[in-house]
């Protein structure tokens, strides 16, 4: 018979050998952070993403995930540091976060990995229940993998680990197993440092450990989808084309953080296309390339309008003629990018295509956008 003990210790090992940098083991409990979490959603934090406070209540207690839970296995998959490309002047280039450069979602590749591991799991423990769960389910996650011992807050409300960075996707399973959890992250190791906090580009930080998701460039590009993103933001969004990993970047925990050794998680070529490519790519195409992968969440009109806004602080000549193209696109969330982008351009040409399509365009919001250049 294995002990708990013994069990846990395999349990990590076998995590190793599937590819996870990071396994711990947590008792299911209310989370340290739930009143945080509950008080950040009373503040509107949250914007677009309805699902947080709709499902709040289970955020406090696991056995909504699943009932009977009584164990948290927290497992950390690394993405690597440093693949973003390095921010450029060349027209048309653009940024896309590291998580998403890969060519599968992350969300597929630990699900499968946590499965097989929980099969070790009911391998010794038949009859147990289980469930995997990959940033979808209403788990305070990071609370989970702290209480784990996976590592602390940082100041940029991610989970910091002295060895893997933060350049990790956390996963779990919840089990009625009772196994021995792991000694608790309660240190934390940031001091004095706000290098996260002073590099963000649009300023998405209030206090140290918490961000306006509203502001945050991760949430602009992905999570405001079918809207035009606020005017004000976006010169701060600089040539992000999908995601930011500025405040990642910036942290000195992350300087000697490893590659990926998954081969889904290396940058693929799929990811390297141009602003340019983004914004003239037709749905079909998009579709096929990147409905396995993170880029499928914003879908091909707002990864275009996203281009639009990085052709736009990126200001060159160049871009006028694609944004010209993009002017006449079926989608208005598109024209607006695009009329705003061609606005920040302005040269003769610029302002010419906008005086056409001024004669044309029926949608209000475009209409504003336009309007607003020409004035």
């Amino acid at each position: 018979m294995v002990t708990d003990q013994e069990l846990a210790e395999r349990l990590k090992q076998r995590g190793t050998e599937l590819g996870f940098s990071l396994v711990g083991i947590a008792v299911a409990a209310r989370p340290d952070t739930f009143d945080l979490f509950r008080d950040w959603l009373q503040q509107g934090f949250h914007g677009e993403m309805k699902y947080l406070p709709e499902r709040e209540s289970v955020y406090e207690d696991s056995s909504g995930v699943m009932p009977g839970v009584k164990t948290i296995i927290m497992a950390a998959m690394n993405y690597g540091p440093g693949r973003s490309a390095p921010k450029t002047e060349t027209a048309g280039t653009g940024r896309i976060a590291a998580y998403a450069q890969g060519t599968a979602d992350y969300h597929d590749v630990l699900r499968k990995k946590l499965k097989q591991l929980s099969t070790l799991l009911h391998e010794f423990r038949p009859g147990s229940r289980s469930r995997v769960t990959v940033d979808t389910a209403p788990l305070m996650e990071k609370d989970v993998a702290r209480r784990a011992g996976l590592g602390w807050f940082g100041k940029n409300t991610m989970l910091i680990n002295k060895y893997a960075g933060s350049y990790f996707f956390l996963g779990g399973i919840l089990t009625d197993c009772t196994l021995p959890p792991d000694p608790r992250h309660d240190a934390s190791h940031c001091g004095t440092c706000t290098r996260c906090l002073e590099a963000c580009p649009t300023q998405a930080f209030t206090a140290p450990h918490v961000m306006d998701a509203r502001r945050c460039i991760s949430y602009l590009t992905i999570e405001m989808r079918g809207k035009p993103i606020p005017v004000e933001l976006r010169p701060g969004m600089q040539d992000w084309l999908l995601g930011c990993d500025v405040c990642q970047q910036v942290c000195p925990w992350n300087h000697e953080a490893t590659a990926p050794e998954v081969p889904e998680f290396q940058p693929s070529s799929i990811t390297q296309r141009t602003a340019t490519e983004f914004l003239l790519m037709n749905e079909e195409e998009f579709k096929e390339t990147y409905r396995k992968t993170p880029l499928s969440r914003p879908g091909v009109t707002n990864m275009a309008r996203n281009a639009a806004i990085v052709l736009g602080n990126q200001g060159e000549v160049n871009s006028v003629t694609p944004l010209g193209t993009a002017l006449n696109s079926a989608d208005p969330i598109v024209r607006g990018a695009a009329a705003w982008a061609l606005g920040q351009i302005a040269t003769d040409d610029a302002i010419k295509l906008l005086q056409q399509r001024r004669e044309v365009e029926t949608d209000s919001d475009v209409q504003d956008e336009i309007e607003a250049v020409l004035k």
